[in-house]
């Protein structure tokens, strides 16, 4: 199982350039930001100093999106990067949450993701693609990689990553839902003539090495209220008992009030008072070290590639190191 570094891009970028190191330094081989230019710094800037300043890690956005860039801006900085330092980014991909909606626009559409992420994949690869009906290419790619990994959570979207993406990024560490959604994955796969085995899964969520599990779901609750943003469009999309989404993942969203993009992927946010202790123990990996490598093995064995850490809270040089010393070494 490989293992990521999830960070926000808050200033100073210097700071998230130092945790990418550190993280490197523990064993982590991937390095992951948010994708939200109003809430946080634009991360592809800060891409070319992780880059610079690690060796190995490969870097990428979970999530960027296809409406706040346009996509040979995006596939030629992906290349651009890849040419620099070696094909050491990822594209991570999803509607766009955040991003859209604290620009007061809506997320994209599954079909424009879809036409997306076949055409960002091709342009940084040297390929001829199709933008807004014209044939376009990059001339000066060669030997371009660009893996693309979807997040996804509905029907409709997983069985659009198991069709088109290289990866499929699940933002939750719950077993069972982790066992279901892969399988709704792998399933359109095969039902697109795909190899489901090439796929690479990669689950998501905050983590938190410490004895004292009341603090850490304190400071982790924010990611129940994240998730549940994404859930409840789910709801409204669906029905609550529609039978498409397992009521697992439904049900504890009735008492959500609404949901303030300012305080977004924050400890302390007031969106998440909604969310029981329950669901962030299950959505979370919270305890001592013991008891996140029992949890581990067990998203390993259903078939989960890597694990990414959300480092979001108030011990993240200590949960890097944790991971390092403890955690990691049990999976190499």
């Amino acid at each position: 199982m490989d293992f990521g570094l999830v960070l926000q891009t808050d200033p100073p970028a210097s700071q998230v350039v130092s945790l990418m190191k550190r993280g490197e330094r523990n064993g982590f081989r991937y390095g992951w930001t948010f994708d939200s230019a109003v809430l946080w710094q634009e991360p592809f800037v800060i891409y070319s100093q992780i880059l610079a300043n690690t060796e190995r890690m490969h870097i990428g956005p979970m999530v960027t999106n296809p409406g706040t860039r346009t996509w040979e801006v995006t596939a030629s900085t992906f290349a651009t990067l890849n040419d620099m330092y070696g094909n050491r980014t990822v594209c991570g991909i999803g509607r766009g949450d955040s991003a859209m909606r604290v620009a007061g626009r809506a997320p994209n559409t599954l079909a424009r993701l879809g036409e997306a992420i076949d055409v960002i994949r091709d342009l940084a690869e040297g390929r001829e693609a199709e933008v807004d009906g014209k044939p376009l290419r990059i001339p000066w790619i060669r030997d371009g990689k660009l893996p693309v990994w979807m997040a996804a959570y509905g029907p409709k979207a997983l069985a659009l990553a198991g069709r088109k993406a290289d990866g499929f990024i699940l933002q939750l560490a719950d077993p069972y839902l982790t066992e279901w959604m892969i399988k709704s994955v792998r399933q359109a796969a095969v039902d697109a003539g795909r190899d489901p085995d090439a796929i690479t899964i990669c689950v998501a969520a905050p983590a938190y090495v410490s004895e004292d599990v009341a603090h850490a779901r304190d400071q982790c609750r924010w990611f129940g209220g994240m998730v549940g943003n994404h859930v409840a469009d789910l709801v409204s999309r669906y029905g609550e008992h529609s039978g498409m989404v397992p009521e697992e993942l439904t049900e504890y969203v009735k008492a959500r009030q609404g949901y303030d993009y300012s305080h977004h992927g924050r400890t302390g946010n007031p969106s998440a008072d909604f969310v029981p202790d329950e669901i962030v123990d299950r959505f979370c990996l919270l305890g001592p070290a013991e008891a996140h490598i029992e949890k581990l093995r067990a998203l390993r064995d259903l078939g989960v590639d890597q694990f990414a850490v959300y480092d979001m809270h108030d011990a993240r040089e200590a949960t890097i190191d944790a991971y390092g010393a403890d955690v990691i070494p049990s999976f190499s």
